[in-house]
């Protein structure tokens, strides 16, 4: 039977988000119904909200989660009801053209539900990156649920359905950190924070946190940041260059999203670095570099897009990091609120007052 339940809804560009009653249907062929126990408040809900991804409101916000499975369609193997998964927006398809090549952290053609969740009066709801986790129910595709070790705590490794695992990608598979080398990031959010995880996890010696707030780069220091730098007083492409023997990084991550941020990222790395672009800019933005800077400087420049992460090759060794006291995504979680806690979660996002607010439901 479908079930009603409670969900975070934007009807409109611009205006505050609402709890109202859903109605998820029954799994159908390749799909799977999961009860969410937490779900992280990312900036990309926001976005939505703001219809900065698209105008098919209504939408269902909400992304990266964690929950059990409630119920599992016609055809569907991976999981079972019961299992305990983690939520993500890239459910590869394993036939598109990337897929084929063997690069499926590209895939072209990410799965997701075919049935529609709606309001109560029926009006089909879009669900933010096809998941719509904001809610005490929720409908995906049975390859957008990871299943992961349950002794892990819902409202740390949900974290993984997008801004930490961007984060720790952008640094372990986007930037390919090696041990020994130097790495600077740039912007000390949640994203930022967890690159400089994940530069430590690689086995960076040198890791500089740049930023403008003196709290982030306090956190940034917990997360294995060995030098911080302000940037509200000090110029970081010279202050790297001090920190690096006077040569850069050899690799930069810019998370933040900014054009003047990513050219200091990318005049601070070392001669044939890489310079990794893990903030989301909007789309008015542009860069303008001097293609003799460009040329003559060498090395590479890579976007990197939900850090290039498979989850499920990722995922569980991740959690297991976790589990092991070697990877610190409890530190993540500034706080948890309830489901009608998430618009004023917007604004101590937008301020820059917390990492992550964590949606715990509760039924």
């Amino acid at each position: 039977m479908p079930v009603t339940c409670r969900g975070v809804v934007a009807r409109e560009a611009g205006r505050p988000v609402s709890v109202e009653q859903i109605v998820v249907p029954d799994p159908g062929p390749g799909e799977t119904v999961v009860d969410i126990q937490a779900c992280g408040v990312c900036h990309t809900d926001l976005h939505y909200r703001e219809g900065g991804i698209g105008d098919d409101f209504p939408f269902l916000l909400g992304h990266e989660a964690a929950g059990l499975v409630a119920g599992v369609g016609p055809g569907v193997v991976s999981v079972a009801p019961g299992d305990f998964v983690v939520l993500n927006w890239r459910a590869v398809c394993g036939e598109c053209r990337a897929c084929r090549r063997g690069r499926p952290q590209y895939c072209v053609a990410t799965r997701n539900a075919t049935q529609k969740m709606t309001l109560e009066d029926g009006t089909p709801l879009a669900p933010a990156l096809g998941i719509g986790a904001f809610a005490e129910t929720t409908l995906v595709a049975a390859g957008q649920c990871t299943k992961v070790d349950p002794r892990a705590r819902p409202e740390a490794v949900g974290l993984l359905g997008c801004g930490v695992m961007a984060g720790l990608g952008s640094a372990l598979f986007t930037g390919e950190v090696r041990l020994g080398d130097s790495v600077a990031v740039f912007g000390c959010g949640g994203v930022g924070c967890a690159a400089i995880a994940g530069a430590r996890l690689a086995g960076a010696g040198t890791i500089v946190a740049v930023d403008l707030d003196p709290t982030k780069l306090g956190a940034a220091r917990r997360f294995g940041a060995t030098h911080a730098v302000d940037a509200s007083v000090d110029n970081p492409v010279d202050q790297i260059r001090v920190l690096t023997g006077g040569h850069g990084a050899d690799v930069c991550i810019e998370a933040v999203g900014n054009p003047a941020v990513l050219a200091q990222a990318f005049y601070a790395r070392d001669l044939a670095g890489t310079l990794v672009q893990v903030g989301v800019p909007t789309p008015e933005m542009r860069i303008d570099l001097p293609m003799i800077d460009f040329f003559g400087r060498g090395g590479r420049l890579a976007p990197s897009w939900y850090g290039d992460c498979l989850p499920e090759r990722d995922f569980p060794v991740l959690v297991d990091l976790y589990l092991q006291g070697r990877l610190d995504l409890d530190g993540f979680v500034s706080e948890t609120i309830p489901l009608d806690g998430v618009e004023a979660a917007f604004g101590r996002m937008e301020r820059g007052e917390v990492l992550r607010s964590v949606v715990v439901v509760t039924r």
